[in-house]
């Protein structure tokens, strides 16, 4: 039986636990994680914990809505025994109706006429093969790439802190972001801490003279995953190559472990080809939107 939680109904032990037994190993889903990034975060839950559907539910002017929180690519159905597609579609028809509108990205694709349905992209590389077994796999262009950066002879900085990291963003594109408030970087300020300390992630950088910061990335780390969440180029990492030689390190450290080193998709084409030339595959996720909101209220979305 499907039960629907408020925030302070929900089991946190029970609920980490089937997300961590579930075969989608990816750290979005986590209660530390909700709890950071989609405060007040509710949920569908079957049974005794034995499928969990997060929601990330908000109110505004009133009207209370499910959209997918910045710096949150994907949640859905989770659950270690049954079909999680079967589980997301089942949910689907227990979200409650006083949210009109729902505008949520999820792992698994839906079958349901009410919704629409947009095709997103994921790339994800399976570390599970030795590195020179890999490295057969990039592209010619990739290993050119690589080898030029290497002559640079990056060293690889574990001292960059959170802001330092979010301002490297900044300064170079997050202004011509639209949409990121001071509020979700707050949010992903607080993730990071969280996750430094509890050895949950980490971020390493690349500095340039004066211990300048050119290149940086976070990275969340649960077992059998490591999610490139949020990497910042700058003019002179781009000019340096630094994201092939930085993501080739990665891929070093892991190889021969039963690991999927998850790029965390984009939009952008060239993102996703550099993604794409070090083997990986799209693995992809949906979004799915319905609004049932009374016009003209609906033009407010």
């Amino acid at each position: 039986m499907i039960n629907y939680l408020k925030h302070n109904e929900i089991d946190r032990e029970q609920w980490d636990n089937c997300i961590k037994d579930s075969r989608v190993a990816k750290p979005y889903a986590f209660s530390w994680y909700l709890d950071i990034m989609s405060p007040g975060w509710e949920a569908l839950i079957d049974d005794d914990y034995d499928s969990v559907f997060p929601i990330p539910g908000l109110r505004k002017y009133g009207i209370q809505y499910i959209s997918t929180p910045i710096f949150l690519q994907q949640l859905g159905a989770y659950t270690p025994d049954k079909s999680q597609v079967k589980a997301l579609n089942e949910f689907l028809d227990f979200i409650p109706e006083f949210y009109r509108l729902i505008d949520l990205c999820v792992g698994q694709r839906i079958d349901n006429d009410r919704y629409k349905v947009t095709l997103k992209a994921n790339y994800e590389l399976d570390l599970s093969k030795p590195y020179d077994k890999l490295r057969d796999g990039f592209s010619n262009h990739c290993k050119r790439n690589i080898e030029k950066s290497a002559k640079k002879r990056p060293e690889l900085a574990d001292d960059v802190t959170p802001g330092e990291l979010i301002e490297l963003f900044i300064s170079n594109k997050g202004t011509n972001i639209k949409g990121i408030k001071a509020r979700d970087y707050q949010r992903l300020n607080d993730l990071m801490n969280f996750c430094l300390k509890n050895k949950k992630g980490r971020i390493i950088g690349v500095r340039a003279s004066k211990k300048r910061l050119i290149y940086g990335m976070f990275l969340v780390e649960i077992k059998g995953n490591k999610t490139m969440l949020f990497v910042v180029n700058s003019p002179a990492s781009r000019e340096r190559r630094t994201g092939y030689y930085f993501v080739n390190e990665l891929i070093k450290e892991s190889a021969g472990t039963k690991t999927i080193l998850d790029f965390a998709g984009s939009s952008l084409p060239s993102v996703a080809s550099f993604m794409e030339s070090f083997g990986s595959r799209n693995v992809p996720f949906y979004r799915i939107y319905r609004n049932r909101l009374p016009w003209p209220i609906r033009m407010l979305k």
